[in-house]
């Protein structure tokens, strides 16, 4: 293994919007939709309106891409996840004992579901619809097994005195107020592009992070882009359902939506910086809230991939993965029986640390674990 120290450059979080607006930029010029091909571009036939949405664990990255401005004015919002809203409140409401009843969309775990489960464990009445308590688990079966009574779109409407909580991961006609409410209109988009962290539906007894692993090493060898990961909202696979799910949420919308694995678009996006897109070999990492993943790539596409639970790793375990993906040793097994989701490499050729400026670019919000490497570490802005 090469013991060259790796040269690290993070660089921010806000970069996901630029590389938003490029996938919905390409999609809406190929997929022009006829309800609003006056408002995709002006007079000139050059200008475009983009809402972007980065749905983490922690928190919602909304970016307004104006083509008349340049990115760094675009508008942005940075505001509690969906999935941390829901959590709040059933916290909120816990000391009432109020029964609840939580209808709507799949949508992000982790937080929300754990306040669920919370919930239900108290003994309070616990109400979910089908499409609703597959935020909890895919198998319905396991969600009763929790305590929570499943009910019918039917029955939920005759439920009374419970406190009703509809789940989505996108609420467009919430963030179209927002903007409205400072003077910013978004009845004139060209494109939205929602990126959200998607396991995927497994079958009955197959692992959620091994069925994600076997969905990525599908799309890498179908399509050896990032952009693979990118989806007109009528092309989503089947299994892919909370990406669907963000479709079936958003409801009629102004102009063509796409949807993104997050981790790629975070990648993608942040090989738009015009140091990053000089190099035709790096490896990119993004540190998410939940989830940390990187990517190594080359002139032909991708080289390798793995993906990580931020909380079950530190520095030193995430240089060790760094430098395998590198060296081209790791094995799926390595990430897999360490509770993350997995690895994959396309080549045995060797990533060489210390032949330019910096060797590791990453992103996210929780990259400043980089920055205790303070003799390798720099950043872009």
């Amino acid at each position: 293994m090469d013991d060259t120290p790796p040269l690290i450059v993070c660089t921010g979080k806000g970069k996901n919007a630029c590389q938003h607006s490029q996938i919905a930029r390409r999609t809406s010029r190929q997929h022009r939709n006829p309800a609003c091909s006056g408002m995709a571009y002006n007079t000139q036939g050059n200008y475009m309106k983009i809402l972007t949405a980065d749905i983490g664990t922690g928190t919602q990255d909304i970016f307004l891409y104006d083509s008349n401005l340049d990115i760094e004015n675009g508008f942005k919002l940075v505001l509690p996840s969906p999935t941390m809203m829901v959590h709040r409140r059933l916290k909120q409401m816990l000391a009432s004992r109020t029964p609840i009843l939580l209808t709507g969309h799949q949508m992000g775990g982790g937080p929300s579901a754990w306040a669920i489960e919370e919930y239900a464990r108290t003994g309070i009445p616990v109400y979910m619809t089908p499409s609703a308590a597959t935020t909890i688990n895919d198998e319905l079966e396991k969600v009763e097994a929790l305590g929570i009574k499943i009910v019918s779109e039917e029955e939920s409407r005759q439920l009374s005195a419970v406190s009703k909580i509809e789940l989505r991961d996108f609420d467009f006609e919430l963030i179209s107020k927002t903007f409205s409410d400072y003077g910013v209109s978004l009845k004139d988009l060209g494109a939205i592009a929602v990126a959200v962290f998607d396991h995927g539906n497994a079958p009955t007894g197959v692992s959620d992070r091994q069925f994600r692993f076997d969905y990525l090493d599908e799309r890498i060898r179908e399509k050896n882009s990032l952009s693979a990961f990118a989806y007109l909202s009528n092309e989503i696979p089947r299994i892919m359902t909370r990406l669907q799910a963000v479709v079936d949420s958003a409801g009629e919308l102004p102009c063509p939506l796409v949807v993104m694995d997050t981790a790629p678009a975070a990648v993608l996006g942040a090989n738009f910086d015009t140091q990053v897109a000089m190099r035709k070999q790096k490896i990119i990492c993004n540190v998410g809230n939940f989830h940390t993943l990187a990517f190594r790539l080359g002139e032909r596409g991708i080289e390798g991939v793995f993906e990580h639970h931020t909380g079950e790793i530190d520095i030193a375990k995430l240089e060790g993965l760094i430098r395998k993906l590198a060296d081209g040793s790791l094995k799926h097994q390595d990430v897999f029986d360490d509770m993350g989701h997995g690895a994959l490499m396309y080549t045995d050729e060797i990533f060489q640390f210390g032949k330019y400026d910096f060797d590791v670019v990453v992103t996210g919000p929780r990259r400043s674990m980089f920055r205790t490497m303070d003799d390798r570490s720099s950043s872009i802005n």
